[in-house]
């Protein structure tokens, strides 16, 4: 059974940063890809970023040039480097992981007050 665990979420102001992190525990059959996620209250969850196994990244829109994913494979771990944040980014951040089946965190909370 696969575990992914998301932090560091919490409230931050705008134009302010938070780093997020999901760790990834169980049976993983090798890191093919991961992904950030977020849900806002009465929106569909959406993706924010994501990135494969061999490297390559892929940004929403609303986020590129403020948001950097980033992953250790030997921990197997991934991050979100979030800059500049906008109350618009207020969600509950979830990750994905796809190794094999797909797996989701339980989510973290981002609060950015303006």
């Amino acid at each position: 059974q696969v575990r992914l665990v998301e932090s560091g979420g919490g409230l931050v102001q705008a134009g302010g940063s938070l780093r997020l992190s999901c760790a990834a525990s169980g049976m993983i059959f090798g890191f093919k890809y991961m992904g950030w996620y977020r849900q806002a209250p009465g929106k569909q969850r959406e993706l924010v970023a994501d990135i494969t196994s061999g490297g390559s990244t892929n940004y929403a829109d609303s986020v590129k040039g403020r948001f950097t994913i980033s992953r250790d494979n030997a921990k197997n771990t991934a991050y979100l480097q979030m800059n500049s944040l906008k109350p618009e980014d207020t969600a509950v951040y979830y990750c994905k992981l796809i190794s094999g089946p797909a797996y989701w965190g339980q989510g973290t909370q981002v609060t950015v007050s303006s």
